[in-house]
C-alpha cells in the first residue's frame, strides 16, 4: 500500500461530514478477519479520521463455527486499542459492539438471556449467511424483538438470494429489522449487482444506517478514493447518517 499518497488524498478530500459515526467496522486487532494487529488498527483509524470520521463503534464478528468472540475478548481488544490511541495522541472516539451471525450460536445466546454486545441502547448489528437464505427469519426476528432488542441487518444488498426479489428488503423492515448499507457496495467493490441493490435500497428510503464495514487497506483505499467520496455525496449527502 502506498500510504503516503493515500494520506494526502484523505487530507485533501475529507468526504464523510454526513456520517456522525461509523457503526460497522472490523478494526479491533486480532480477533476476527479484520485488522491483525494494533499498528494496522491505528493506521486505519488515523486515515479515516483524516477523511472526516471521528467516532467509531467497532463490530467484530460473532459466528458460531468461526469467530466465537465474547464480551471479554472484544472488550480486551477494545481496551488495548484505546490505550494505543491515547498513547499516539489521537482524538478519535472508539467503542465496541459485535456483528452477530443469525445462527444457532446466536439463538443460544439470546435464549439463555446472556447480554448481547449492543451498538447503543438496545440496538444490535446482525448478519445472514451469503450462501443460503434464512429459513426461519420470521421466528428469529420475533425472538429478537420479544427479548427487547432492535436488530440492524448489516449489508442486505450483499445477500445474493435477494437480488431477484427487491421486495425482500421491505419484508425485512416489516419483520422489524433496520437496514444498514455498506458504503463499499455503492462503489461496485462487491460487484455491479450488489451496487444496484444498494442504490435501490437508498433511493427507496429503506436504508436506516450506513457503514464502512472496514476490514483492511484495500477497503480503506476504495473508501477514501476521490471518485468514491463524490459517489457517497451523491447518494448520501442530503442527510446525516448514524445518529441514534
Amino acid at each position: 500500500m502506498n500510504f503516503f499518497s493515500f494520506k494526502k488524498k484523505a487530507t485533501l478530500y475529507p468526504g464523510f461530514s454526513w456520517l456522525s459515526q461509523d457503526i460497522h467496522s472490523h478494526i479491533l486487532p486480532g480477533i476476527d478477519d479484520g485488522s491483525p494487529d494494533i499498528e494496522t488498527s491505528l493506521t486505519l483509524l488515523r486515515s479515516l479520521s483524516e477523511a472526516g470520521i471521528q467516532k467509531f463503534i467497532c463490530t467484530p464478528h460473532i459466528i458460531g463455527d468461526m469467530y466465537r468472540n465474547t464480551p471479554e475478548t472484544i472488550n480486551d481488544a477494545l481496551e488495548r486499542l484505546q490505550k494505543a490511541v491515547r498513547q499516539n495522541g489521537m482524538t478519535v472516539e472508539i467503542s465496541a459492539a459485535a456483528e452477530y451471525m443469525l445462527d444457532d450460536h446466536f439463538m443460544e445466546l439470546l435464549r439463555s438471556k446472556q447480554p448481547l454486545m449492543k451498538l447503543t441502547k438496545n440496538y444490535i448489528l446482525t448478519e445472514l449467511s451469503y450462501s443460503t437464505a434464512p429459513e426461519k427469519l420470521e421466528e428469529i426476528s420475533f425472538e429478537i424483538n420479544t427479548n427487547n432488542y432492535q436488530p440492524l441487518m448489516a449489508h442486505p444488498e450483499r445477500y445474493p438470494y435477494y437480488h431477484h426479489n427487491y421486495k425482500a428488503y421491505s419484508r425485512l423492515k416489516e419483520l422489524g429489522f433496520l437496514l444498514q448499507v455498506n458504503l463499499l457496495s455503492l462503489t461496485g467493490y462487491y460487484g455491479k449487482t450488489v451496487a444496484k441493490a444498494a442504490k435501490y435500497i437508498l433511493e427507496n428510503d429503506l436504508a436506516d444506517f450506513v457503514g464502512t464495514d472496514l476490514h483492511h487497506f484495500n477497503h480503506l483505499n476504495v473508501l477514501t478514493d476521490t471518485k468514491s467520496i463524490e459517489l457517497f455525496e451523491k447518494y448520501l449527502g442530503g442527510k446525516v447518517y448514524n445518529e441514534f
